[in-house]
């Protein structure tokens, strides 16, 4: 029986710290993304061992993310949303006063009792910060909160554009075509103004002014712009000049208002981040960022041409690690220059292979463990999402509780990588023209240069290679030469005692 979302959402809420905690709320296709003001008041293992919960991520800073998976999850997002809105400002500024306190030297000692330890949560909250919450991971999940709101449109516009391109190859409703063309490539078209927009309100400015610096990437009077003797022309840079520029427009202004006195600041502030990021963006950034991407299509065609098995293989193999760690969202970017350059990306269809190898590995389990109910009637609900590429119910469900399936998951990834890539050195391109679905669902917007149905057969191919590999090698592998099937064995953490590992 489905759980009911709003009973989900209040669960969650009280397992993050409650609603005064939560400073931001999102969510992509399976996860419900939270930041908290406190991340030592984040209760892991109760998250875990939440009904309908299938995984946790977290990095040891403000980010948490909750594995719902598929349709539940913006249904959970939602009821989130009003809870934490329902909260009083006058409460979120108690709560952010609290932090400030502990962060400062003594962790305000003077409001502790005398035989309590000074400072034992900042200490605490510091050591893990300083464990996981690296620069690195810092910048990938400020990506990800930059381009993971772009997806849902990313995918209806795609979907509609491989709609349009069927209509017009079989020549069908010609009046319509065009404005279905127009309405499935508006939102590429000024995508950088979007990813502008998210940029300034993940790094603190003023969202509408990072908007506005990016539309400059986007503007046809660009083209009247000569740098280094040549014109410049519109959408010079795509995404990664769209984001250079918002990232200096938040420096500029918040420059200017440390400077600007409070009565001219609503008017020369937005003047003068306009002015000079626009400015910087022309003359530096967006030729700057056009060599960059320039250099990405590039590099990923001499790669699949020259290398694409073993590419294949690699990514492949490699991409569900990223995605239970929640770092595969930081390669939307790559895949957003490369639909811009190319009008598709050719990394996807790799990628989506280890969805494949996944699926196969979740039937040999099947077949193997006959008589452990629990673990089957569990392979049974998460299958369908996975054949339509959606993996974190199988991954937190299914192979990595087991430990081995995991890894011969992988080896499934690996193997439908490399038919792909095999076919890509043969000069096949497979490619997808929006990111987000993969399995089965993306046979949609699948394109190549040698047309989609080309494209549709070496992908199909590539994914019955990953369903094979996948289950052979669970099958053959995946379990000790004596399988122990502990039947009801998985804990109320969704985690599971197995002899698999």
């Amino acid at each position: 029986m489905r759980n009911d979302p709003a009973s989900t959402a209040a669960a969650v809420l009280t397992r993050v710290g409650g609603p005064a905690n939560v400073t931001s709320v999102a969510h992509c296709m399976t996860r419900l993304r939270l930041a908290v003001a406190d991340p030592t008041a984040v209760d892991e293992e109760g998250l875990r061992g939440l009904p309908g919960v299938l995984g946790v991520v977290t990095d040891g800073g403000s980010s948490v993310q909750v594995v719902l998976g598929p349709g539940v999850v913006g249904e959970v997002t939602e009821a989130v949303r009003e809870r934490v809105r329902e909260v009083p400002e006058a409460v979120r500024a108690q709560v952010r006063e609290v932090e400030r306190v502990a962060e400062e030297p003594g962790g305000g000692a003077g409001a502790q009792a005398a035989d309590q330890p000074i400072g034992a949560g900042a200490q605490l909250k510091e050591q893990l910060r300083q464990r996981n919450a690296t620069p690195f991971k810092t910048a990938l999940r400020r990506l990800a909160a930059v381009f993971v709101p772009l997806i849902p449109a990313l995918i209806g516009c795609g979907v509609l554009a491989g709609i349009n391109g069927l209509l017009v190859n079989a020549g069908w409703l010609p009046g319509l075509t065009p404005a279905v063309a127009a309405v499935a490539s508006a939102f590429m078209a000024l995508i950088a103004v979007f990813v502008g927009y998210n940029t300034a309100q993940e790094f603190g400015g003023t969202p509408v002014l990072g908007g506005a610096v990016a539309a400059v990437v986007v503007y046809p009077g660009v083209a009247k712009v000569t740098v280094f003797g040549v014109h410049l022309a519109p959408g010079q840079g795509g995404v990664l000049g769209a984001l250079a520029a918002a990232l200096l427009a938040t420096r500029v202004e918040k420059w200017c208002r440390g400077r600007v006195p409070g009565a001219l600041d609503v008017l020369l502030t937005p003047t003068v981040t306009v002015l000079v990021s626009g400015l910087v963006t022309l003359y530096g950034l967006m030729y700057a960022a056009g060599v960059v991407a320039s250099a990405i299509g590039t590099a990923a065609n001499w790669l699949l041409a020259t290398t694409g098995a073993v590419a294949g293989l690699v990514l492949g193999g490699l991409f569900l690690p990223l995605v239970m760690l929640g770092l595969h969202q930081a390669l939307i970017p790559i895949h957003t220059t490369l639909i811009e350059q190319q009008g598709y990306t050719v990394l996807l269809p790799l990628l989506a292979m280890a969805g494949a190898g996944q699926v196969g590995a979740a039937l040999a389990v099947y077949v193997r463990l006959r008589h452990d109910t629990a673990l089957r009637t569990t392979i049974r609900s998460a299958l369908p999402a996975g054949l339509l590429g959606v993996g974190e119910p199988l991954i937190y469900g299914v192979s990595l509780p087991l430990g081995r399936p995991f890894v011969t998951a992988c080896v499934g990834g690996a193997a439908g990588g490399a038919f792909v890539g095999f076919f890509a050195m043969l000069g096949d391109q497979v490619g997808a023209t929006a990111i987000g679905p993969s399995g089965w669902a993306l046979f949609p917007l699948l394109a190549g240069n040698r047309g989609a149905g080309v494209a549709a057969a070496v992908y199909g191919g590539g994914l019955l290679t990953g369903y094979a590999v996948g289950f052979a090698a669970t099958y053959l592998f995946g379990f000790p030469r004596r399988p122990r099937s502990r039947a009801g064995s998985r804990s109320d953490s969704g985690s599971r005692v197995a002899a698999s590992a």
